[in-house]
């Protein structure tokens, strides 16, 4: 009985090896990582440091009010609880870029990838609105799955000594499966018209939160193309990705073609790490017969068929009386990796009642996550500007953006995986009312202050002697200019402005702040 229930989680012995696609997924999983605590390197003191727009130090005490006793540490899993000033915020993200780096260069890389799990899921427990993004569980999910997918050891090349367990490699296909087939299915359950008449891509490229160059060409081909995309998301989305389940040959097939629609992505539009994450996690679709140098798939010494845990020659005791036939490491990665299998399911089936708190406990670490991409295709494409006057109101000048359009003339950017949580925010703040992102009053006041580490979030500050009197936060409207306009003029955007968006905040006599809202 013991054999047959931890068959799933002891490394695999026999037909095709997955030590080269498990070499360069981890490899790659480590530069997502570094890219994700990179850029938070260089926002972090100014989304969530001492003088940044939520202070998590803030934010924690008033979780530690709500919830006294150890249920903070479970709903705020955050090493962040020890201490949340700049300092610690720096320390952090520090450690993260360090282990990142050592899960690229394969130093201890089971260490590596559960530090960086850790390290990032720290970080987002205390981001807050800054946090809100699928592409932050993706990442967790992959990381706390791999802490069982990477071999042991300081040093271990491919981990010929220790290959992939059948679970762990299951449920990383899993996460990669779910967030396509999910992403299909709200497309059709949203009601969507653009999406049911094939409509849907036809301003994609326009409307997405941080457009990049190429999309603006890709934009002016015709319908009949961008309705042909449409049916291909569809089919890769709903169809083509059943493939992982099926034998080798459809599973390859499948890998080209998703591959293909992921770098089509990256190539015309900024996500993050989002696609690279996806990309990275189709690899695993492949075997070391694809990825070999003419060794048949494994170099020397990679094929080892049992357990390393155990002594050689030794098997499962099956009619053993203990109830550890096995290190009690094997039977933790067994209940954990079970345990995110079963809540994978059950949040999308059993959302409430029993059947559903294994899946609600693991909500505050999103290691077992609900996926769902483009659900709702965005009509228009909105911008929030900040302005500052210091002549009470008569001149209004605008603070520039690093990332986000902005001046009609500047052609978007590339720089995914690269993610500016700021300017990402702005953009779903503007498809609601302010009163629903009260964090952009927030950054007026930090602005108002003066607040260096918020000045970083942006390409500049208009008033480097001395803080405006008043800022306000002004709505604008954003096109891609057609072929004509940008061969006459050299302008990427066409842009009118909407009108005031939060209002003008202003401090009172009492030097408190003050909010004339907007209607």
């Amino acid at each position: 009985m013991a054999a047959s229930i931890l068959r799933p989680f002891l490394p695999a012995s026999g037909g095709p090896g997955y030590l080269r696609p498990r070499w360069l997924f981890l490899r790659a999983l480590g530069l997502i990582f570094f890219s994700a605590f990179y850029a938070l390197a260089f926002q972090i003191h100014g989304l969530i440091g001492e003088r940044g727009i939520l202070p998590a130090g803030e934010y924690l005490a008033n979780v530690a009010h709500a919830l006294p006793g150890l249920a903070r540490f479970w709903l705020a899993p955050t090493l962040l609880w020890l201490s949340a000033g700049d300092r610690a915020l720096t320390a952090v993200v520090a450690a993260g870029v360090v282990c990142s780096l050592a899960l690229v260069l394969n130093v201890w890389p089971r260490l590596a990838v559960a530090l960086c799990t850790l390290l990032f899921l720290s970080c987002v427990g205390a981001l807050q609105d800054f946090s809100s993004y699928q592409s932050d569980g993706m990442l967790l999910e992959a990381g706390f799955i791999s802490i069982w997918f990477a071999p042991r050891g300081l040093r271990p090349g491919l981990g010929a000594h220790d290959p992939p367990s059948p679970a762990s490699l299951w449920l990383l296909r899993w996460e990669w499966f779910r967030i396509y087939f999910e992403s299909g299915v709200v497309k059709l359950a949203s009601g969507d018209v653009h999406w049911r008449d094939l409509t849907a891509m036809d301003e994609y490229y326009q409307n997405g939160p941080l457009p990049a160059w190429p999309g603006w060409y890709v934009q002016h081909f015709p319908h009949w193309y961008h309705a042909a995309t449409v049916i291909f998301t569809f089919a890769v989305e709903l169809f083509v990705v059943w493939a992982v389940f099926l034998p080798r040959r459809f599973r390859l097939a499948c890998f080209a073609i998703v591959t293909a629609l992921q770098l089509g992505i990256i190539a015309t539009a900024n996500y993050a790490f989002l696609n690279y994450l996806v990309l990275v996690l189709g690899v695993l679709l492949l075997d070391d017969g694809v990825l070999s140098r003419g060794d048949g798939g494994r170099g020397k010494g990679d094929e080892v068929p049992r357990d390393p845990s155990l002594r050689s020659g030794q098997a499962i005791p099956s009619g053993s009386s203990s109830p550890f036939p096995l290190p009690p490491s094997r039977f933790i990665q067994a209940l954990a990796l079970s345990w995110v299998a079963y809540a994978t399911v059950a949040v999308v089936f059993f959302r409430s009642g029993p059947l559903g708190a294994p899946a609600r406990a693991l909500e505050p670490f999103r290691i077992a996550n609900q996926y769902g991409l483009f659900a709702v295709m965005t009509e228009a494409r909105y911008e929030i500007e900040f302005q500052g006057s210091r002549d009470g109101g008569r001149t209004w000048v605008a603070y520039p953006f690093r990332y986000k359009p902005q001046d009609p003339r500047q052609a978007p950017h590339i720089y995914a995986p690269y993610q500016p949580r700021f300017d990402w925010n702005l953009w779903f703040a503007s498809l609601g009312p302010w009163r629903e992102s009260q964090w952009v009053v927030l950054a007026q006041a930090r602005l108002l202050e003066g607040s260096p580490s918020v000045l970083r979030l942006f390409g500049g500050n208009p008033f480097p002697d001395a803080p405006p009197a008043q800022v306000r936060t002004v709505l604008w409207r954003y096109w891609f200019t057609d072929v004509a306009t940008k061969r006459a003029t050299g302008a990427w955007w066409r842009r009118e402005e909407l009108g005031p968006f939060t209002g003008v905040l202003s401090r009172g006599a009492d030097g408190r702040f003050v909010l004339n809202p907007a209607p």
